[in-house]
């Protein structure tokens, strides 16, 4: 019982803390690409009123509502939110890695820790990013069913390549990892119909680095952590 109770409690450690980690860095490179999407998307939906309400009887739209829903305030609010938010997805995330590797022994020190938090970010980030860049507001996107179905399916099949390219003692093995790593996006990501967008192709462009670093970041951190803390916490078990 020891045991897994030291489980949840490293998982909460180290996702709490790469979860503040990715906060700091996001505040310093994706919030302020995303406020100046915003921008656009704003002035977009100004000179696009809906075609079937006139525009002098449109509804005034708060400086926050976004596709009109709510939305945190910016400031302080907007940040405790994506706060909240990325400890939360943290301490998931280290959960399942923390689960995966003691499946297979445990993560023994940092350094091999940084080799699995790596490993994660090419199975979370790296490989669906490159069929499902991040988006920003105001850019078009394909179904969103059809979109987790192939972001899920990715990620499943990204890791089931990397297991066999590690774990795999043959030559077959290695041959069915290297497709398992392929058949995604050789089956292709759903795509928008059309690919249109008041986004400037340089912002996003900026998005998606910002986006890929502050991820690896976070899973680095993930995997770092979770090997520091696994020591003094589970120790052999």
């Amino acid at each position: 019982m020891d045991y897994f109770r030291n489980i949840v409690l490293l998982a909460a450690i180290v996702g709490a803390i790469a979860g503040i980690g990715m906060t700091v860095a996001q505040q310093v490179t994706t919030v302020p690409l995303i406020l100046k999407a915003e921008v656009f998307e704003q002035a977009g939906e100004a000179k696009a009123p809906p075609a079937h309400v006139h525009e002098s009887e449109a509804p005034a739209a708060t400086e926050h509502e976004h596709g009109g829903g709510w939305a945190p305030q910016d400031g302080f609010e907007r940040t405790a939110f994506t706060l909240a938010a990325n400890v939360l997805t943290g301490i998931g995330f280290a959960l399942l890695l923390i689960a995966v590797s003691e499946l297979a022994g445990g993560i023994l020190n940092w350094r091999q820790g940084v080799f699995w938090g790596l490993a994660a970010f090419a199975v979370f980030t790296l490989a669906p990013g490159l069929g499902l860049p991040p988006e920003l507001p105001a850019m078009p996107a394909a179904e969103l069913g059809a979109r987790q179905v192939w972001w899920v399916a990715t990620a499943f099949s990204t890791a089931g390549g990397i297991a066999l390219l590690v774990y795999g003692q043959s030559a077959l093995a290695a041959i069915a990892g290297v497709a398992l790593l392929v058949a995604p996006h050789f089956i292709g990501a759903p795509q928008p119909l059309s690919h249109d967008s008041p986004i400037p192709e340089t912002l996003h462009h900026s998005f998606v680095v910002a986006v890929v670093l502050t991820t690896l970041l976070f899973f680095v951190l993930l995997g770092g952590l979770t090997g520091y803390f696994r020591r003094r916490l589970v120790g052999t078990a």
